[in-house]
Order: C-alpha cells, then sequence, then structure tokens
C-alpha cells in the first residue's frame, strides 16, 4: 500500500533524539500524541512486534505520522500535553474527568469574600486546595463562615443584612471597616486552613467557658455548635501523619485495556479524601499514566509540597500489603486505608525518611517558586537536564520495548513543577503508593464486576419480560408519553431501551401538531401514526414491543394505528400508575388483560425504569416548550418589540422578572427609548403572577 511505503520512508529518517510523535488516520486527523525519548526507537516499535488489543486497534487506523524534536524529555513531558488538549486525540488518555477541582480562595478586593472556586487565576487572592469535590469545598465554607465575618454578597447592599444580625459580616456596606481587621481574619482562615484547626478549637472552648459563667447561654451555645462542626470536618481525616506536609499520592492498575488511577490527598498531615478515574487507554500504560498526571497539574495549578508516585514495575502487578501479622487488610477506600498506615509510631518516621531515602530523592526545586501561599509553574530551564538523563544504552533499550523510564518521567515533572517529586522504593512512603496502587486495583475489579452484574441484570430482566408476555425474544422496546398542561403546549416523547439498557442516541420529541385540548388519546395517535410511518419509509428498525404510558384507551388508540392504518403487528402494552405516581401495572393488548409480575422482581424494575425515563425526558421537553411560550407570549405581545430585541433584552437582563424590575434608564443602554421602556414596563406590571 501506498501509505506503508510512505511511512517506512519516514520511519527510516527519524531523528535519536527526544520530541513528540502525532499519528494520524486516513482523513488526516490526529488520532494519538506520544512522547519519547528516543523517536526513531518509540515510533518504530508501533510498526515492528506484536501488540495487544487495544495498541492494535491504534496501529490499524495509523496512515501517516510527524513529530517534533525537543532538547529533553521534559519539553517532550509539557509538549505532549499541550498536543493533547489541542487536539483531544482519540485514542489518548483525556482528562475530560468531570472539571477542575474546586478550591478556597480569599478575593483580593478591598472588602475580600471566602468564596469556592474551580478556576486558579493570577489575581493576588489566596487559594486553598484542591479539595477532592464540590462538596468537601462547601462544607469547609460553610464552617468558615460561620466563624468568620467576612463579607457574603456579591454585590453590596444598600443596608446591612442578616448575616450582620447574626455576627457573620462585619457590614461595610454601613460601616467603615479597617484594613488590619480584615489582614486578621484572613490570617485566621489562613492558619485555621493550614492545620491551624486545634488551637482554634482550643479557643473557641475557652469563649464558651467565659460566656457560660457569665450566661449569655445563646452564646454558648453557637460556640458549642462551631466546636462541633470543627470535629465533624475533621473526624472524616482518617490518616495523620507527624509531619504537616501537603501530599499528593498516586497509584495506579491496569487491567482489560482500562487502568484507573487513584490520587490519596494529605493535607497538613491528614489524609482527606481520594479522587478516582476510570477509563480505556492505548498506549503504553505508564506513559499514559503519567499524561494523565502531567495533564492533572497542568488544570490544578495549586499544588502540593510532595507527590509521590508508583514506579514502573510496581504499577502494573500490585501485590495486596500485608499488616505486621501478616493480614491482608481489605482496601475498599480511604477509610480502609487506616489498617495500613494506622500506625502513629510508623507515621511519626516520615521525616526522618527524607533524609533517609537521600539515594530517592531528586535535585530540590529551586528557591523563589511560591507566590502567596501557592507554587508558581516556572518556565524549564537547562540547568536541571543532565540530572534527569538516563545513560543512554538503558535509554534506547526502554524506548525499543516501548516502556518509560519512572525516575526520568518524575525528574521532568519535578523541573517543570517545581516542587518534589518522588518514586519510592522503600519504607513508609512506599506503603502510601502500596495503598493507592491497591484501591485502583479493587476500584477496577469493581468497575468490571459492576458491568458484568449489570449486564446480566439487564438482559436477563428484559429476556424475562419477553417470557412473561409471551414474546420468544424482547430486544428493543420503544415507550412513549405524553405531556401537556389543560392542553397548552402539547408535546409527546420516545425512548428506546436495548437489551434492558438506554439508547439515547435514538430518543426522539414530538410537537404535537393536530389535537387541541388535552386529548391524550389523540396525542397518542398522532405520534405513533408519525413515527411508525418514518419506521417503514426509512426502513428503521422496529421494535419487539410497544410500552404506552396509560391503560387501555392508550393501547387501543396506538394498536388502531399500527394495524388498520399502517399494517403492523407490534406487540403494545400499557403501564399504568397508582396515586402515587408510582408504576403499579402492566396491560397487555387491545383488551388490556393483567400482567402479574413480582413487585421486586428485576422485570417489574425494568419496567419502572422505562416509564420513569420517558416521562422525565417528556416533562423537560414541555417545560422548555412551555418556558418558550411565556417568554414569547409576554414580549412579543409588547408592539415594538420583535424577536432581535427580545433575545437583545433577556440577553441583558436574564430573566422576565429582572426586566420587570429594571428602571427607565436601564434600558438605555440597550438603544430603547424612555417611551418603549415604559411600555414594557407598563405591559409587565399588567402580567398576572404565574401560579
Amino acid at each position: 500500500m501506498d501509505y506503508m511505503d510512505n511511512i517506512r520512508n519516514k520511519l527510516a529518517l527519524l531523528p535519536d533524539l527526544p520530541g513528540c510523535y502525532l499519528m494520524k488516520n486516513e482523513e488526516g486527523t490526529i488520532i494519538y500524541v506520544g512522547k519519547a525519548k528516543v523517536l526513531k526507537n518509540r515510533v518504530r516499535s508501533y510498526f515492528t512486534g506484536s501488540h495487544n488489543g487495544k495498541t492494535q486497534r491504534l496501529v490499524a487506523n495509523i496512515v501517516d505520522f510527524e513529530y517534533i524534536v525537543t532538547s529533553s524529555n521534559m519539553e517532550a513531558l509539557i509538549l505532549e500535553c499541550n498536543l493533547i488538549k489541542k487536539h483531544m486525540p482519540r485514542y489518548n488518555v483525556l482528562l475530560k474527568d468531570d472539571k477542575t477541582f474546586p478550591y478556597l480562595k480569599i478575593t483580593n478586593e478591598a472588602h475580600p469574600r471566602l468564596e469556592v472556586t474551580r478556576r486558579v487565576l493570577k489575581d493576588k487572592a489566596k487559594y486553598f486546595g484542591p479539595y477532592p469535590n464540590g462538596y468537601a469545598a462547601q462544607q469547609t465554607k460553610k464552617l468558615l463562615d460561620r466563624m468568620y465575618p467576612l463579607r457574603k454578597c456579591g454585590v453590596m447592599p444598600k443596608e446591612v443584612c442578616l448575616y450582620y444580625h447574626m455576627g457573620q459580616c462585619l457590614a461595610p456596606c454601613e460601616k467603615e471597616v479597617p484594613k488590619s481587621a480584615y489582614e486578621e481574619i484572613t490570617q485566621s482562615i489562613s492558619s485555621f486552613l493550614n492545620g491551624g484547626h486545634d488551637a482554634v478549637k482550643k479557643d473557641l472552648q475557652k469563649k464558651m467557658q467565659e460566656a457560660a459563667e457569665e450566661l449569655y447561654f445563646e452564646r454558648a451555645k453557637e460556640l458549642r455548635d462551631q466546636i462541633i462542626h470543627i470535629d465533624a470536618l475533621m473526624e472524616k481525616q482518617k490518616i495523620n501523619t507527624a509531619d504537616t506536609k501537603d501530599r499528593d499520592v498516586f497509584g495506579y492498575a491496569v487491567d482489560k485495556g482500562w487502568m484507573c488511577v487513584q490520587i490519596l490527598y494529605m493535607r497538613q498531615g491528614k489524609m482527606i479524601q481520594r479522587h478516582s478515574s476510570a477509563f480505556p487507554f492505548y498506549g503504553e500504560a505508564y506513559s499514559d499514566f503519567m499524561s494523565y498526571v502531567t495533564q492533572y497539574y497542568s488544570d490544578n495549578p495549586a499544588l502540593p509540597q510532595e507527590i509521590l508516585l508508583p514506579d514502573l514495575v510496581s504499577a502494573g502487578a500490585v501485590k495486596p500489603v500485608t499488616t505486621e501479622s501478616g493480614a491482608t487488610p481489605a482496601v475498599t477506600g480511604v477509610q480502609s486505608a487506616g489498617g495500613m498506615l494506622g500506625s502513629q509510631e510508623m507515621l511519626a518516621a516520615l521525616e526522618a525518611e527524607d533524609e533517609a531515602e537521600a539515594g530517592e530523592l531528586l535535585p530540590e526545586a529551586g528557591e523563589g517558586t511560591e507566590t502567596e501561599g501557592m507554587p508558581v509553574l516556572e518556565e524549564p530551564s537547562d540547568a536541571f537536564y543532565a540530572a534527569a538523563e538516563v545513560p543512554q544504552d538503558q535509554a534506547e533499550l526502554e524506548a525499543a520495548e516501548g516502556t518509560v523510564d519512572a525516575a526520568g518521567g518524575a525528574a521532568a515533572l519535578q523541573e517543570w513543577l517545581g516542587v518534589k517529586v518522588l518514586v519510592p522504593q522503600r519504607g513508609l512512603k512506599k506503603q502510601m503508593v502500596g495503598m493507592a496502587c491497591q484501591n485502583s486495583r479493587v476500584a477496577l475489579d469493581e468497575k468490571f464486576r459492576l458491568i458484568e452484574r449489570d449486564e446480566e441484570r439487564t438482559s436477563g430482566a428484559a429476556s424475562s419480560l419477553g417470557q412473561s408476555l409471551g414474546l420468544t425474544s424482547l430486544s428493543r422496546i420503544e415507550a412513549f408519553d405524553n405531556s401537556n398542561i389543560q392542553g397548552a403546549n402539547p408535546v409527546s416523547a420516545m425512548v428506546v431501551f436495548i437489551d434492558g439498557k438506554p439508547a439515547r442516541k435514538e430518543y426522539r420529541k414530538y410537537k404535537v401538531r393536530t389535537v387541541q385540548g388535552p386529548d391524550d388519546y389523540e396525542t397518542m395517535r398522532e405520534v405513533i401514526r408519525r413515527r411508525y410511518e418514518r419506521v417503514l419509509k426509512e426502513n428503521l428498525p422496529q421494535p419487539d414491543l410497544i410500552v404506552v404510558d396509560g391503560g387501555k384507551g392508550q393501547i387501543s388508540s396506538a394498536i388502531d394505528i399500527l394495524q388498520n392504518e399502517l399494517g403492523l403487528f407490534i406487540p403494545v402494552c400499557g403501564l399504568v400508575k397508582d396515586d402515587k405516581h408510582r408504576t403499579a401495572q402492566l396491560l397487555v393488548g387491545d383488551s388490556a388483560e393483567p400482567v402479574s409480575l413480582a413487585r421486586d422482581s428485576q422485570e417489574f424494575y425494568l419496567l419502572q425504569r422505562i416509564q420513569d425515563e420517558v416521562h422525565r425526558f417528556a416533562i423537560t421537553f414541555h417545560r422548555d416548550q412551555r418556558g418558550k411560550s411565556m417568554v414569547t407570549s409576554k414580549l412579543d405581545s409588547i408592539p415594538g418589540i420583535g424577536d432581535k430585541r427580545r433575545k437583545l433584552l433577556l440577553k441583558h437582563f436574564g430573566s422576565l422578572k429582572k426586566i420587570k424590575e429594571a428602571s427607565v434608564e436601564d434600558f438605555r443602554v440597550l438603544s430603547i427609548g424612555e417611551k418603549l421602556a415604559g411600555q414594557i414596563l407598563d405591559a409587565l406590571k399588567d402580567e398576572e403572577p404565574s401560579l
């Protein structure tokens, strides 16, 4: 093939230099980005020898490649991260896992606020985190809001609010607050978040005793509640270390073409929680793991003091970690990890171990890399490249085998981030990494078991339901539901379940065209006619069963259209709800005969899921249509307001309520004169409040 000749020619010209390579498919789309210490050996390895199934799928789609030479392995690491973010290749590990991580932020304003944010900016604010999830960050903020009276409102009000009367705000809207007061509060919050909660708790206990002695019992109760909240928050932090370092501990496991990465967060010497990500991977395992870590820190620049990474050998095959008695603890999450590292005597050795592991430590990050309590990512320099190098023969061997050197990867990461990055080989830090890897293995095994169980239950439920209905096979189910309010904005929706699982790409929405008023039977007739006329016309797959939301009337309407107009003899059943709007009974056929199904059976549970899903889909569509019609009726009925101006008003003010509350002057920025502004406000005031 021509493209293979082209690839062979390009392989012969590859340089013995570090860099990144970009694999392309026949459309010229970049489908994979990788990095290598020696481009010649690494890229050649894709087209020689045998590969696993995932890599074979990648290689089968490669018809061309490009490469970019860099001056070091670290530059290749950073370039790979940037290229992945730019091109989003199909076969790369992509860190699109829900988001960036939340932080607590004290804003840099004249009257600062405490807020939760997922964006870290160079705005001279103080950031604390990252927190493993939004709930943990919000709970911490909620506690701090009770304890420290910073401004809560986004826009300064004209008078004091309830927070001032509760003692949770200094009321800068009415009073002059000195800068020193804010500095003291900011320092207290920083101290609390940096591990000083014990001192804060003792101070609160002292104030509580004083308030109780002076018979200020309400104040004493408030202080007691704050102490309880501190205890509740800190109780979740199960593992303590003698030092107060912030650490991110990484581990990973691979199986069946999937990778699971676990991050254990240790903040101020306390393990607070874990974060887990599972995803398919197509390249070399450790290389894709390092790609994940690089992307993670490019999106989360508030760095810990220390990062612990697994070694290349130990990560791929995780061995159970045993206790002193020889037993293997069950690891089901961070809480279980306490059995592995729960000994205070062992943990107290961490600081001493920093010195004992001199052979493992990489060179210290340069000074001057921290501002406002947060390390800053600096441009790469040449001063560290030599320390990160591996002997050339070893590098060539690793590249030829398609592997990555763990120490070299950690060195490159450390040089880029400016914080200590370790690949521990022994001792307690090795156990911490082992715990993260063990959690990864458990999470991955659990994922596969859940998938297998879900497959068995859903496909088994669909098969059993088919037997109960007397059908030889039941693979495809199409379900319908109608929605309207007293006949207004009538809509219908269809969902599709294949082998017991929703096929969301095949869902359909219908605006009812011919029915006036709340006529559910005629609505069902119209929608069934439109759906299956199209099925016949476009030769689409026909369902094994049609489910309608309702009883005999809806079933008869559907069967009449199918058999008498379209000549289709597809079984139709109806789902009847009880007075609490829950699935109660299954009716089958034109005679609407009930089918007896146990309430706790998988078949009944499948029907509940189908009915809930189609109802959710229909009601969501109806709300969208109703909202659009309400906006249209209220604004479009005003003379001088067309579609363009209506969109402009809603974009500027945000809602009808905000338009109604605006003054005539507020419309001037939209080039709306006083007369038209008055007409808009009069028309909206005349509207009856919606129920």
